[in-house]
């Protein structure tokens, strides 16, 4: 004979209602704004797309940044990372509208391991022309006869854009983590 319990020994009473403000769930790691197919989520992801596109279209508006290896990499790097963020934006924006969940393994693996490469490069860009910036203004006081203000902008811009992306990277990874 098996050891169960019975409901006449043990009874089991009904889980209480949530219909009250004070009975409400906690909020769980898939509810956090900011994670993917949330408006958080989707205003990160524009934030990064403006300040990225800011950057470029202000870096490319000089007509020297070519002749600087950094300004180039962060012009590439840049660009890399709007097309990334403006995919994801337009994958958020669907998940929204359809009502979709993107918390799948899969789904969220890819979406770090994207932030976390496109992050990496974005920070390494924009460090470097920060360095070229001072260099150019501070050392060789050759501002002059070059667009200092314009690449000290479109630096900006990409740590801007960096900030902006660093909370997506460090949430999907927090939710693959979790999993």
């Amino acid at each position: 004979m098996m050891n169960g319990s019975r409901p006449t020994v043990h009874p089991v009473e009904a889980p209480p209602l949530n219909d009250g403000p004070l009975n409400r769930p906690r909020m769980s790691m898939k509810d956090v704004q900011g994670m993917p197919g949330t408006h958080g989520g989707l205003a990160l992801r524009l934030l990064q797309f403006l300040f990225g596109l800011v950057s470029v279209c202000v870096m490319a508006t000089t007509s020297d940044f070519r002749s600087v290896t950094a300004f180039c990499y962060l012009v590439i790097a840049v660009s890399l990372q709007i097309s990334w963020s403006l995919s994801l934006a337009i994958v958020d924006a669907y998940a929204l509208l359809v009502r979709r969940s993107l918390r799948k393994r899969v789904i969220v693996r890819l979406f770090a391991i994207g932030d976390g490469i496109t992050s990496t490069l974005i920070f390494a860009a924009a460090s470097a022309s920060a360095g070229i910036t001072v260099l150019i203004g501070n050392d060789l006081d050759k501002c002059s006869m070059n667009h200092c203000s314009r690449f000290e902008a479109a630096t900006a811009m990409a740590f801007i854009s960096w900030f902006a992306m660093t909370p997506s990277f460090l949430m999907n990874f927090w939710s693959l983590a979790s999993h």
